[in-house]
């Protein structure tokens, strides 16, 4: 699937990642330098300015591991630790939903990253990598 939604060399999946890194760069600062407008606007409850820049370097972290990943999709740690991220984020959402209610619902559900990525797990990126291990050995 993978190998027939490529643009310059590059799958789909990986712009898309490259994408979301750069929103999340974005985010990131806005949360650290800017005013926590953006980080509360997520939020039913104030955002302190601590509050925001500990989201700002958690946010971080995952642009980081989107853009790694955007460019080593053969990876499969840095694919796992990548699609792991979006897992925990959304795991995070929903407890501070569900159990503490300061997060609206309306801003947690599966991303179009999560899905994309699950979907694409075994495919060529992941499969050629293997494949040519096996051509060598």
């Amino acid at each position: 699937m993978a190998g027939a939604w490529t643009k310059r060399g590059m799958p789909a999946l990986g712009w898309w990642l490259i994408a979301v890194g750069t929103f999340r760069s974005a985010f990131t600062w806005s949360c650290i330098f800017g005013s926590v407008s953006l980080c509360s606007a997520l939020s039913e409850t104030h955002i302190t300015d601590a509050h925001g820049r500990t989201a700002a370097v958690w946010t971080l972290l995952s642009c980081t591991l989107c853009f790694l990943c955007a460019f080593n999709l053969g990876s499969k740690p840095l694919y796992a630790a990548t699609f792991l991220s979006f897992v925990y984020a959304l795991g995070y959402l929903a407890v501070e939903c569900v159990v503490f209610h300061t997060m609206r619902a309306s801003n947690v559900s599966f991303s179009t990253s999560m899905v994309w990525m699950l979907l694409e797990w075994n495919s060529d990126g992941h499969m050629a990598a293997a494949s040519d291990e096996i051509k060598d050995g």
